[in-house]
């Protein structure tokens, strides 16, 4: 068991490839189609991830693994293939989202607690049957003026643990996400300060990992980047995003973790990569950093399909070309010059 967890992770983590994240819920997809004036319908939803898990040489080449929500994972391309057919001709892990969602967390602080740990057991054992080899929890961590409180920041860290032991006892790698956001309200937190708070969340979350017997070496970490808030005046160079971001993993996280692959909240799409980009340039860390984003994967590819098949093709190469800027950033060496050109 402890074996197959390890190569999951470690093929998950492939030099050059990373984790696209295809596990909006239908409340959040529907916010994305709203923008480009889409009705949010189930055979919509299909064909927009049809397109994405369709564009082979961005799947064969720059991803390793795609996580899914339970929809897609049972869900078939419009020929009748299913997603998880079209996923494993190009050699991609099928991942899957469990986690029920954030909601307000008891009290007056505007924190949220993550909710879908009942019946979670039963539930993995299904997705491990559908072919799931990887899973996400995703905590939500607010910084305002009285918050992240210790309770918060523990009862997240504990569901976080509790939700992974409960994957490796179903053979299904962890993938851990306590997010400290950027883009919340009010936003005007300091780069320093999101250091700070990034740094006590992993302390705490691998704290209640290991309380909780998770194998370390069968899991895999997918933190935010250390930003200041989205209202912030603060502009930090991307060296400074960087450098701030590796200091506070190499403070906080284990060496035996695998692999940490990022998410992308509140950057646009080039800033998430050349903030990845300057972190692989920073040499000495003990474990690979590659990207498992979504927006800053989707963007141009979702309004250039813009719900039209016949757009199938323009689609698939944007997102191809993005996934290549983030593959490359993934060993640091990517720039902008070469981002613009191509």
């Amino acid at each position: 068991m402890t074996k197959s967890l390890k190569a999951i992770a470690q093929k998950l983590m492939t030099p050059g490839m990373g984790i696209l994240a295809a596990d909006e819920s239908e409340g959040t997809i529907g916010k994305r189609f709203d923008k480009i004036n889409l009705p949010n319908t189930l055979d919509l939803r299909r064909d927009y991830r049809e397109m994405l898990f369709g564009a082979s040489e961005a799947m064969k080449t720059y991803i390793s693994g795609v996580i899914l929500t339970e929809e897609t994972l049972k869900q078939e391309a419009a020929d009748g293939t299913p997603f998880r057919a079209i996923l494993a001709d190009a050699d991609v892990i099928p991942g899957i989202k469990v986690d029920r969602g954030a909601f307000p967390m008891p009290g007056d602080t505007g924190e949220k607690i993550t909710e879908g740990l009942d019946g979670l057991r039963q539930r993995l054992a299904q997705y491990a049957e559908l072919g799931a080899g990887f899973a996400k929890w995703r905590a939500v961590i607010t910084i305002n003026d009285i918050a992240p409180t210790r309770n918060n920041i523990r009862a997240n860290a504990h569901a976080l643990a509790r939700y992974a032991i409960l994957c490796q006892e179903a053979g299904i790698v962890p993938v851990v996400e306590p997010e400290v956001m950027s883009d919340g309200e009010p936003g005007n937190h300091s780069l320093e300060r999101c250091a700070q708070v990034t740094g006590d969340v992993l302390e705490n979350t691998f704290k209640e990992l290991r309380l909780a017997g998770v194998d370390l070496a069968g899991m895999l970490l997918k933190p935010n980047m250390v930003l200041p808030g989205i209202n912030s005046r603060e502009r930090p160079t991307v060296e400074e995003v960087a450098r701030r971001t590796v200091e506070v993993l190499k403070a906080h996280v284990p060496a035996a973790v695998p692999g940490i692959a990022f998410l992308s909240g509140g950057q646009t799409d080039e800033e998430a990569t050349a903030h990845l980009s300057a972190m692989n340039r920073i040499g000495g860390k003990p474990w690979p950093l590659t990207f498992s984003y979504g927006r800053a994967l989707q963007n141009v590819a979702l309004r250039t399909w813009a719900g039209r098949r016949e757009n199938f093709n323009a689609a698939r190469a944007a997102f191809t070309h993005r996934a290549r800027m983030n593959a490359l950033a993934a060993q640091g060496e990517w720039t902008n010059e070469m981002d613009r050109a191509a």
